[in-house]
């Protein structure tokens, strides 16, 4: 079979809802890439929240972080890396609104950089920000954040979503995207207008030679919209949102149940 690109999404879809690879899914993937074919991350994750599941599968080619504003090779230095961040003036316009609201809490990311408005053990767990390993600033935004940032993660009450999302469709629709976390977290994320996961599968497609006929791709959630749409063959996961079914080629069983693996082997007559 001629040599396909499988871009797969993280949460809700490549992982289990305890945020583990299943076995069988590894193997899967394994025989895909034996046979040659191409095997990509595409994630809203940062770098430091998805590398682990890259080397987990023994990867060696480009990924995309942060729904598309960072598209980078982790094993190759030399690859021509994409990093499209906001502009600072808009960020601070936007957690200006967050304070107006009153939110829970507002993280800036510049890269693997984590800027926290206010410390809080159980949202740095959520935002995968471990001052181990990578810079944390804790303080007020306003104050910290002086660079373009990649992304912006609201961290909003609940009933505050609706609100807040209309709002930065009223005022900064021109300049960014947004999208909101699927459950359990109640998470808005932000980006540079134009951005999408699209955007980077576009660009790896492009390096490997795949025509659009030959990528495979699997989500969950409205960040996957349009990956699944540019792929020719688009994969919802069985607890995807109805939008994301409804504009899928396909439609496998859940992240508990294997719906990666199941739909690869059928695909490429693999044996389990």
């Amino acid at each position: 079979m001629e040599k396909h690109l499988i871009a797969l999404d993280l949460d809700g879809t490549l992982l289990t809802d305890h945020k583990s690879i299943c076995k069988r899914t590894k193997k899967t993937l394994q025989k895909a890439m034996d046979d040659g074919h191409i095997v990509v991350i595409a994630t809203g994750r940062p770098h430091r929240a998805s590398i682990e599941f890259y080397h987990e599968l023994g990867l060696s080619t480009p990924m995309v972080n942060m729904n598309g504003a960072f598209i980078h090779h982790p094993k190759d230095k030399n690859w021509d890396i994409v990093h499209s961040p906001m502009s600072v003036r808009v960020a601070h316009a936007i957690i200006q609104t967050c304070y107006d609201h009153n939110v829970n809490n507002i993280m800036a990311e510049i890269k693997d950089d984590v800027y926290l408005d206010q410390y809080d053990e159980k949202i740095m767990d959520i935002f995968q920000a471990n001052p181990e390993h990578y810079p944390v600033t804790v303080g007020s935004l306003k104050n910290t954040l002086k660079d373009d940032p990649t992304s912006l993660l609201i961290s909003p009450r609940e009933e505050q979503i609706k609100e807040i999302r209309q709002h930065l469709d009223e005022h900064h629709a021109e300049v960014i995207e947004h999208r909101k976390w699927g459950a359990p977290w109640h998470i808005i994320e932000i980006v540079r207008a134009g951005l999408n996961k699209a955007v980077g599968l576009q660009k790896i497609a492009h390096y490997f030679h795949i025509p659009k006929n030959r990528i495979i791709a699997f989500g969950d959630e409205d960040n996957d919209l349009e990956m699944i749409e540019y792929a020719g063959i688009g994969v919802a996961m069985g607890n995807a949102i109805p939008e994301l079914k409804n504009v899928s080629t396909h439609v496998t069983k859940t992240n508990q149940e294997e719906g990666i693996s199941l739909f690869l082997e059928d695909y490429f007559n693999i044996k389990s």
